[in-house]
């Protein structure tokens, strides 16, 4: 999945195309803002990739927070941390389609917006901590979550590929601008609010990182975030929030650790990588996309160097094993209307490989076709099932329709937004559980070092002046600072030029062709610092928690 766009370094000589330029028309309410969105739209017609346009915004259209911070498959990091936790095979199979269809939840709690783009080098270094899930006595229902979670959204029923009802939830995306800054009750205080970024953090306990602190534009829900919003959850907006589990609060905490870097620039593209050694789990990935405005809607693809995400299992029971994750298309629609909405075509498949000896397990997650007419469903369908790694016959079986039914262990359907449920076809008496809910789960905050102990690329830092003017609404100052920055990478690429240097990341080896990048040494430490970073909780492998200096974000 993709945020608006991921492209904004200005109007870059080096970069192919004709350049495309929004002047700010002074105008930064939301009705003038819809209008240069509506500009750029115009402009973007026929563009066959909106990144290979060299496109300058004004810093108002922007929200306040860097493209790497935003850009991340964490959002549920405790079933991320799940993925290992059974001895058997399908059981982790079941696990990578929860965290899979976890990784992108800002899209359904958050809106669509625009951060900030990165520039080449630039790099995003932060962790979690969480409790980790619990499993009820019913093997077939889905773990308990103890963080970030809320009372599950009512259901309606519709069509099933597979011949019976399918239960899920229709998100009204009819009235998107609904209740955006609305309270939202915590289990622990009555003063939490979703606005503006606040999905993604909660109220830091320490000062810090206030350039691009969403704590901040919970502090202040109209400095300069725009409304234009993804789709109208009424059901969330109402939903009491429970922060933390109090009954499991004193368990000790998962820690994953997550570092990203800009690694080109033309393209535009990032490696990330994240661990979680106490669960013996990596997820390694290439961000790129390819991005086309086609009428009233962007449709966001993968780029050739995204081939998805990479799950590694470096220990028992699953160790060897390797999930590729592949992504689907996403198109955000109504854009002149300022109506913003995300919608999910094609597949995305799941394959395991490595480990034990022996047959594969396979997934695939079919999108349905929106209509044209009426609200969008949102619905999926997909199923798992089995594969001789020894043969290709399976490669070309890319959608349900295509897989042998002897083949096929288990079905599942239902809303990516909302309820997905699953069942095994080879077990005669086997009936519909819950996979995952999603109405349920909330965006989990991640924790970042102060601004005082960050390096000047790592993001916060970087865009530190322009965040603070943003939230401020000095929009002419923000964009002043934006132009600094961008006009500093291309003075630095300049002079690279002159010398004849090629730029080198710093976190991750050059060679991203394969789509899975590795550390460097220097990334390999970064990683490290950050997993013994102080916390607030007593870890696992801990003997005691160790005093919390970081802050929430």
């Amino acid at each position: 999945m993709a945020s608006l766009d991921k492209h904004d370094a200005g109007i870059d000589e080096d970069a192919p195309g004709q350049p495309i330029s929004v002047p700010d028309n002074g105008d930064h309410g939301e009705s003038g803002k819809l209008k240069m969105i509506v500009q750029l739209v115009k402009k973007c017609l026929g563009v066959k990739d909106i990144a290979a346009m060299r496109l300058s915004l004004p810093a108002s259209l922007l929200e306040p927070i860097p493209n790497l911070e935003y850009w991340q498959y964490l959002d549920r990091p405790d079933l991320f941390a799940a993925i290992n936790d059974s001895d058997d095979p399908f059981e982790r199979m079941l696990a990578v389609l929860r965290f899979t269809f976890s990784k992108d939840l800002k899209f359904i709690r958050g809106k669509v917006c625009k951060p900030y783009n990165s520039v080449l080098g630039e790099h995003f270094r932060s962790h979690w901590d969480v409790i980790p899930v619990s499993y009820p006595s019913d093997p077939n229902e889905p773990p308990i979550h103890h963080l970030y979670v809320s009372p599950p959204a009512a259901e309606v029923a519709t069509a099933s590929w597979f011949g019976t009802p399918a239960m899920h939830s229709m998100p009204d995306v009819a009235h998107p601008s609904f209740s955006e800054s609305a309270s939202v009750k915590s289990g622990k205080s009555n003063k939490s609010t979703f606005s503006g970024f606040s999905f993604m953090s909660r109220p830091a306990t320490t000062k810090s990182t206030p350039a691009t602190s969403p704590e901040l534009v919970e502090a202040n829900p109209e400095a300069g975030v725009s409304s234009l919003s993804l789709a109208n959850d009424r059901a969330s907006a109402a939903a009491d929030l429970l922060e933390t589990d109090e009954t499991a609060a004193d368990k000790p905490r998962v820690r994953i650790a997550f570092l990203t870097e800009q690694v080109s620039h033309h393209p535009p593209v990032s490696a990330f990588h994240a661990s979680c050694p106490s669960r013996h789990l990596e997820l390694a990935g290439v961000d790129q996309i390819s991005a086309k405005v086609s009428g009233t809607t962007l449709r966001v693809m993968p780029g050739s160097f995204n081939k998805g995400l990479f799950v590694r299992i470096t220990g028992p029971p699953g160790e060897g094993e390797t999930y590729h994750i592949t992504h689907p298309v996403a198109s955000v629609n109504g854009l002149l209307r300022g109506s913003f909405y995300v919608t999910v075509g094609e597949t995305t498949i799941i394959t395991c490989s490595g480990g034990a000896d022996g047959q594969k397990l396979r997934a695939i997650i079919e999108y349905k076709e929106e209509s044209w007419l009426g609200r969008a469903q949102f619905a999926l369908e997909g199923l798992i099932y089995t594969y001789d790694p020894k043969e290709t016959v399976h490669e070309e079986w890319t959608r349900v329709k295509h897989v042998p039914r002897e083949r096929v262990l288990a079905v599942f359907d239902g809303s990516w937004r909302q309820r997905i449920r699953w069942k095994r076809v080879d077990a005669p008496d086997s009936e519909y559980a819950t996979l995952l809910d999603l109405s349920t789960l909330h965006v989990v905050p991640k924790t970042v070092r102060p601004l005082e102990k960050q390096l000047p690329t790592e993001s916060r830092k970087l865009w530190e002046s322009v965040t603070t003017k943003l939230l401020n609404k000095e929009y002419g100052e923000a964009t002043k600072h934006k132009l600094v920055i961008e006009q500093k990478q291309r003075d630095e690429a300049a002079e690279r030029k002159r010398k004849g240097v090629q730029f080198l990341p710093r976190y991750f080896n050059p060679d991203i062709t394969s789509g899975l990048p590795t550390l460097t040494e220097e990334g390999r430490s970064a990683i490290e610092e950050e997993l013994k970073e102080p916390a607030e909780h007593k870890l696992e492998d801990e003997v005691a928690p160790k005093p919390a200096e970081s802050a929430k974000a």
